[in-house]
């Protein structure tokens, strides 16, 4: 193993970037990426593909896409509650995880929507019907299935209905019908894997995160995966003595202890759309990202928007407008740039025209 420098704010950004796959992926596929990550979080579809792109070889948004359509890549709920891509063969134990923290979250809602156990097993026996034979539907075609068959579904009851069935491992994503997103039985669309006790799935969840994300707190985790602060404790001491720990700003940040950060080119951009993994997969974002500067962001005052990224920290937000065979490019630079700066941001703007395969007007 490579000497490490000292732990410093500027020695976590490298360690992220790296272990995030943001900088000299090893990945080919697009499934291998989310995998790698445990989970891609994907309520914006657009932007997930681009996430998993960022962190695969010569990737393209087809390329990404077609992984999903074919069922390569798995886009349900599992956690916090929100999509995320996932890989088939960690589904299941994935779910049997943390779908009881899901429906935690969820039990109000539940209640409100006059949604229980029986509405539940109802709702799924016509949704099962309805998809058997890799029949797959749009979710307002599950909806008139379930009116057909006497369940009101409209609406926020539809959505959580539908959910469920995702939570129960019922469910979940088939291929997109033009713009549409469909359903599929996971039974269909995901081949039976082995199956993990609680404690291997909690240990695999927890060495997938650390590996991904770190160097990360238990906090981060806790935040990540939604479970509870508990298991998260027990998930990193089984799976501790594969990683290091260091501390700062009185905090401990674990990380894979054969992970080698040498120094990376500078400048170097990534364009970050919504949610993006580095971003989103910590509660603390202070060290990728100074509050001085909340104000240029939107009116939330969040990082969680379209970012550009320099060096693996936020300088600045871009927007995006996508139209038949053109893309319009809004940078909004936090400071003045030079022109190492500039040339690395056309450089960044350049692999997403690239990845989309769009002619890119700016």
């Amino acid at each position: 193993m490579s000497e490490r420098a000292a732990f410093s704010r500027d020695e976590l950004i490298r360690l992220r970037l790296q272990n995030q796959q943001m900088t000299a992926t090893k990945f080919d596929r697009a499934e291998d990426a989310v995998r790698w990550m445990g989970a891609v979080q994907a309520q914006d579809y657009a932007a997930a593909k681009w996430a998993v792109g960022q962190r695969t070889k010569a990737a393209t948004d087809a390329m990404v896409g077609q992984a999903f359509a074919n069922g390569k890549i798995l886009r349900t709920h599992v956690m916090r509650p929100t999509w995320h891509f996932v890989a088939p063969e960690d589904i299941r134990w994935m779910l049997k995880l943390t779908a009881p923290r899901v429906n935690a979250a969820s039990a109000y809602q539940y209640r409100r929507l006059e949604l229980d156990a029986a509405v539940f097993k109802r709702s799924q026996a016509v949704i099962e019907k309805a998809l058997r034979g890799d029949n797959q539907l749009t979710r307002e075609e599950l909806g008139v299935a379930l009116k057909n068959a006497g369940i009101p579904a409209i609406e926020l009851r539809l959505t959580y209905i539908v959910m469920r069935a995702e939570l129960d491992g019922v469910i979940c994503s088939g291929a997109r019908r033009g713009k549409q997103f469909t359903y599929a039985l996971l039974d269909e669309r995901a081949l039976k894997t082995k199956t993990l006790t609680r404690d291997e799935s909690l240990a695999e969840l927890t060495a997938r995160y650390f590996k991904s994300h770190g160097p990360a707190t238990l906090r981060d985790f806790v935040w990540w995966s939604g479970l509870t602060t508990a298991d998260a404790k027990a998930g990193l001491e089984m799976v501790k003595h594969q990683f290091t720990h260091e501390s700062m700003d009185d905090q401990i940040y674990w990380f894979d202890e054969s992970t080698s950060a040498g120094k990376e080119k500078s400048p170097t951009v990534h364009l970050l759309l919504n949610y993006d993994e580095y971003v989103v997969g910590y509660t603390n974002r202070r060290a990728i990202f100074d509050v001085s500067d909340t104000k240029k962001l939107d009116s939330r005052g969040s990082p969680l928007m379209n970012t550009i990224l320099m060096d693996g920290k936020i300088a600045g937000t871009w927007k995006r407008t996508i139209k038949t065979k053109t893309i319009e490019v809004e940078l909004n630079p936090f400071r003045p740039l030079t022109k190492e700066e500039k040339l690395a941001l056309s450089n960044a703007v350049e692999r997403y025209r690239k990845f989309l395969g769009l002619e890119i007007l700016i």
